[in-house]
């Protein structure tokens, strides 16, 4: 990693991950406990991808060697805040998942710079 990058930003991203996994499981288990149905089935996919990318970005996080990767991380969880938090508010609060394209295409992105870095190594 170059010397740009401030150590702190990736305790940051390898805690907001931590977080980020902690956070969908209490989802999954408001979603098995409190919630209708049909709301049921949002909760769980945002959780389901809430818990994945919050592993990925706690455990890629400490590895971090360069600025793309870092860069690919922080988009990873914003992309997976956007595209959960969006899920998971249409669930709760009756909203329109409209950040959840968003977020999704901001996922595929980050996987296709994490990538990319891995091939730079």
């Amino acid at each position: 990693m170059t010397a740009q990058s401030p150590v702190l930003s990736i305790r940051l991203l390898t805690a907001c991950g931590a977080v980020l996994a902690a956070v969908s499981v209490a989802l999954s288990a408001y979603a098995a406990h409190a919630v209708d149905p049909a709301a049921q089935h949002r909760l769980y996919a945002a959780a389901l991808f809430a818990f994945g990318h919050g592993i990925a970005v706690a455990v890629l996080a400490s590895q971090l060697r360069r600025r793309l990767a870092v860069v690919a991380v922080a988009i990873l969880l914003l992309g997976t805040l956007l595209f959960s938090g969006s899920l998971a508010a249409a669930a709760v609060f009756g909203t329109r998942t409209v950040l959840a394209p968003f977020g999704g295409t901001l996922m595929i992105l980050a996987w296709l710079l994490y990538a990319a870095d891995a091939l730079r190594r």
